[in-house]
């Protein structure tokens, strides 16, 4: 058969313009998604703030929340389980009697905005526009944010006392009362839906039949497919437990207890809520964030407190001195009465209130010294915490500089139920007590499902998995002159090795590698030319897709021969006569597997940014604002072992 060189070169130009297509088709996908940005000189950069009336104290703490992934998922659930629930659910107002006991009811159509969650969409809206990619310089304004905020608390923000903390506070309790009727709005209706109601319709009329069982949380449902009895479908309705399991992010439980030192009686914990944490910086040179925390959450101890446990003792004391000296039986019984409920209160509860009782005078009590405990029993899932640098004194007040170190890892709680936190954001202010400038950093990540920091990791790990679950090599049809099988057939542009395919017109018409079936039974003799990488075992008789099109993409990118050896796993050859690889040298597979699942480096990468201005810097910068820095924003890490790395 006459040659075709033209034919073999067709092929080529062919393979190299798919590869290409490929490559610009996927390659920017990985290349703006994934983490890893070696070998592009393009800085990604986020969408600042505008800063048009002294808003920086609200533009960094609106940055600051736009880097908290839990935050992003509760803003996009929450909202998507309204969606799907109706309004209906959430325009019914509460009862008079629902009402909380101590506090005042709010007007219907505030009670009606806090079940909608008008605050909550406002957030959800700015910080997807905050995390956008823009491929150029863009800042957008936080007005809309703030015009929902004002409306929701029918007032205006003051721009004379600016504080980020301040705004903070505001937000985050707005956010979880919002979440908490929600809660109520739903159990409302879940109660309405389950109170049996009388009805005239029989169970098997309509398109679907329900019967409600009263032991189980589940309905059964009948779905018209065209069949008598229907297509049956459970459906879980135990949305209390949905509810408790993901609570609003940020909120959190404290619980103090009281120790009396002589008695040892143990107070009734009182348990708070918090949405963020205000620690106080010791005025002092330099401290770290643990010995803030030791301020909050060491036992103090407090001398000259009357315990109720050593008062009613102390009573009890001196109702039997008084009985002993009483002269009346009226009054032995009176007093003996007394002695007893007294008794039943010491046994019972110490802090109850004893009516009709007249107990000694309170300053007749003995003082005791007592311990107070402080712990947190409910960990957020993202633990905002204030440092509180303002010292008062009579005439006025100042800003406290002390330098306050702080870990990119946190432990929150005891050695049995410790939680780590990572840090993903702080807000720093430079300047005095009465003026100066907010600005924020935040980690420079995306959570999934935004980012693909691992595009071709699944490609990777078939990859490893081919090389190390069988050792026969995929085989590579050489170029050449006479481009045909022994059954007439022409090799496909995929099966070109990707030396070949990298080669130009001249190196085609000049080179003449002998043809290597994969259906002969003899042994074929390669060409010097060929490397060891293109020999080929008898025994393979269809080549990998995947081997085919990585060897393109690197064809098209300009890769060499070395560098697709180091990344293609090296087959034994099954060839008569080839050496053996030796025994001391690590295989070509092992290496490439070791390549292709070596661990990522952790994301260093940060933006500090001001008002509009957005700079990238590092983790030890973020780390050296010890003095200036305010707020601090950490999120607990996931119990998987591989989600603290991927930060």
């Amino acid at each position: 058969m006459p040659d075709k060189p033209a034919t073999v070169a067709a092929y080529a130009a062919g393979a190299s313009l798919a590869a290409i297509t490929l490559f610009y088709v996927f390659g920017p996908n990985y290349t703006i998604d994934g983490e890893d940005s070696s070998g592009s000189d393009r800085k990604k950069a986020i969408v600042g703030l505008t800063n048009p009336a002294n808003d920086c104290f609200i533009n960094s703490v609106l940055q600051a929340l736009a880097g908290l992934g839990d935050l992003r998922v509760y803003l996009i659930r929450e909202l998507h389980r309204r969606e799907l629930d109706g309004p209906d659910i959430y325009n019914q107002l509460p009862d008079v009697d629902e009402a909380p006991t101590g506090k005042a009811s709010l007007r219907p159509d505030r009670q009606r905005e806090l079940q909608q969650g008008t605050v909550t969409l406002a957030l959800k809206e700015m910080l997807d526009r905050l995390n956008e990619r823009p491929i150029y310089k863009k800042t957008i304004s936080a007005r809309p944010f703030i015009a929902a905020l004002e409306y929701a608390y029918r007032t205006r923000i003051s721009r004379n006392q600016q504080d980020a903390q301040e705004f903070l506070q505001i937000v985050a309790e707005r956010l979880c009362e919002e979440y908490h009727a929600g809660v109520k709005a739903r159990r409302r209706a879940r109660r309405l839906a389950e109170s049996p109601k009388p009805s005239s319709q029989s169970p098997s009329d309509g398109d679907t039949t329900q019967h409600r069982d009263k032991e189980s949380s589940e309905i059964s449902v009948r779905i018209e497919d065209g069949t008598e009895e229907g297509l049956p479908a459970m459906i879980d309705t135990k949305l209390q437990e949905i509810d408790d399991e993901s609570g609003f992010p940020f909120e959190g439980q404290l619980e103090s207890q009281i120790e009396c030192q002589f008695c040892h009686y143990q107070y009734r914990p009182n348990k708070t809520s918090f949405v963020n944490l205000t620690l106080q910086v010791p005025q002092k040179s330099s401290a770290t964030l643990s010995s803030c925390f030791d301020g909050l959450l060491k036992t103090e101890y407090i001398d000259d407190f009357r315990c109720d446990n050593c008062r009613l003792q102390h009573a009890l004391e001196t109702k039997v001195i008084s009985k002993s000296k009483a002269k009346s039986e009226a009054e032995k019984e009176l007093l003996e009465s007394h002695i007893s409920k007294i008794q039943y209160a010491l046994e019972t509860d110490p802090e109850q209130s004893l009516d009709g009782i007249d107990l000694p005078s309170s300053e007749t009590a003995p003082k005791r010294r007592i311990a107070r405990h402080m712990r947190i029993t409910v960990f957020p899932k993202v633990a905002a915490i204030h440092l509180s640098r303002s010292i008062f004194d009579q005439s006025s007040s100042t800003k406290n500089a002390a330098k306050v170190s702080f870990p990119e890892r946190l432990p929150l709680g005891g050695i049995l139920n410790r939680k780590w936190y990572k840090l993903l954001g702080i807000v720093c202010h430079k300047g005095s007590h009465h003026s100066g400038h907010y600005e924020s950093f935040r980690r420079s990540h995306t959570y999934p499902p935004y980012s693909t920091p691992d595009a071709f990791g699944s490609y990777a790990a078939s990859r490893v998995g081919s090389a190390n679950g069988s050792a026969v090599g995929s085989p590579r049809i050489s170029a050449m002159k006479k481009a045909q099988f022994p059954d007439g057939t022409e090799p496909s542009p995929l099966s070109i090795s990707p030396a070949e395919s990298s080669l130009s017109l001249s190196s085609v018409n000049q080179s003449s590698p002998t043809v290597s079936t994969p259906t002969s039974t003899t042994n074929t003799q390669l060409s010097p030319q060929d490397s060891p990488s293109s020999r080929f075992s008898l025994q393979s008789t269809r080549p990998r897709k995947s081997s085919s099109v990585k060897s393109l993409a690197r064809s098209a990118m300009g890769t060499s021969n070395d560098e697709s050896k180091d990344h293609t796993p090296k087959p034994p050859s099954t060839r008569l006569g080839s050496p053996k690889p030796s025994q001391d040298r690590p295989s070509s597979s092992g290496l490439s597997a070791q390549r292709l699942l070596r661990k990522r480096k952790p994301n260093e990468r940060w933006w500090r940014i001001s008002d509009e201005k957005v700079k990238e810097c590092k983790t030890s910068d973020v780390l050296g604002m010890q003095k200036e820095v305010y707020l601090l924003f950490y999120e607990m890490e996931k119990p998987s072992p591989t989600s603290a790395s991927e930060y």
